[in-house]
C-alpha cells in the first residue's frame, strides 16, 4: 500500500495529510495569511503521528489550484522543496476536483454531477464542472474563471446546462445573489463553506498514483487561471 503526503495552501485554510498504508492523518485549520509559517509545522506534525519519515514515502501531492496566487506558491514551493530533498514523484491536484470529491462522499444521497465554485476575488469566480457518479471526480469540459453571471452562459462545453440536477460546492457561492436563476433552480444542495482539503487531495492522489499520473519536481505549475493576478483585468 502506498504512502502519500499531501498539503494544500490555496485558500484561507491550510491543512496536510498523510494517506499510510490506508489510515488518515490529517491537520487542517482555517488561518488566513499564516500558511507561509504554519505549513511545516503541520506536516511534521501528521508525519510524526503517523511515524512515517520522508524516506518512507511513495509520493508528495499539493492542491495545483486554482486558488489564491500566494497560497499556491506557498504549496507549490514547500511541495518542490520536498520532492528534491526526498527525490519524489509529484502528483498535482486540482483544487476544484478536491471540493468536488469531498461533497460527493459526505452528502447524504448519491451524487452525479457537483459544479465546485471557488471566490476569486474581484468579481469572478473558479469554477468546474463534475462528474462523480464513478467516485472519482471527473471534470466535464474545463476549469474557468469568469464572472458570477457568465458561470451558466459560458458552460456549454462543459455540460452544465444539460444538468437537471447538481450538488454545489465553495466558496464561489458567495456570489449566490449574481449566478443565473436557472443555475440555480438546478441546485439540489448547497454547501458555501466547504474549502479544498489535504485529505481529499490525498485520496485523490493515491487513486493517481496508482494510476501512474504523476510528474516530477521541475515540472510542479500552479494553475491560476488568470495572467493577472494583481490587478484587475481591463
Amino acid at each position: 500500500m502506498t504512502t502519500i503526503l499531501a498539503l494544500d495552501t490555496s485558500g484561507d485554510a491550510c491543512s496536510c495529510a498523510l494517506m499510510h498504508h490506508g489510515q488518515l492523518f490529517d491537520s487542517f485549520a482555517i488561518i488566513p495569511r499564516q500558511h507561509a509559517a504554519q505549513i511545516l509545522p503541520m506536516i511534521h506534525k501528521v508525519m510524526a503521528d503517523a511515524g512515517v519519515e520522508f524516506t518512507d514515502l511513495d509520493a508528495i501531492a499539493f492542491g495545483q489550484g486554482p486558488g489564491s496566487f500566494t497560497g499556491l506558491r506557498i504549496a507549490a514551493g514547500v511541495t518542490q522543496g520536498i520532492a528534491y530533498a526526498a527525490n519524489l514523484p509529484v502528483v498535482p491536484v486540482s483544487t476544484l476536483a478536491a471540493l468536488a470529491w469531498q461533497v460527493s462522499k459526505n452528502h447524504t444521497q448519491s451524487v452525479n454531477h457537483v459544479l465546485s465554485l471557488i471566490d476569486a476575488r474581484i468579481d469572478e469566480i473558479y469554477w468546474g464542472l463534475f462528474d462523480c457518479s464513478s467516485g472519482f471526480p471527473v471534470l466535464q469540459g474545463e476549469e474557468h474563471l469568469t464572472a458570477p453571471e457568465l458561470v451558466y452562459l459560458a458552460s456549454t462545453e462543459s455540460r452544465l446546462m444539460n444538468c437537471e440536477a447538481i450538488i454545489a460546492t465553495g466558496s464561489g457561492l458567495s456570489y449566490m445573489d449574481r449566478l443565473d436563476s436557472g443555475l440555480v433552480s438546478n441546485m439540489l444542495a448547497c454547501y458555501p463553506e466547504a474549502q479544498p482539503s489535504a485529505s481529499a487531495i490525498v485520496h485523490l492522489a493515491d487513486d493517481m498514483f496508482r494510476n501512474g499520473v504523476h510528474i516530477s519536481a521541475p515540472e510542479i505549475v500552479p494553475v491560476y487561471l488568470r495572467d493577472q493576478v494583481a490587478r484587475k483585468p481591463g
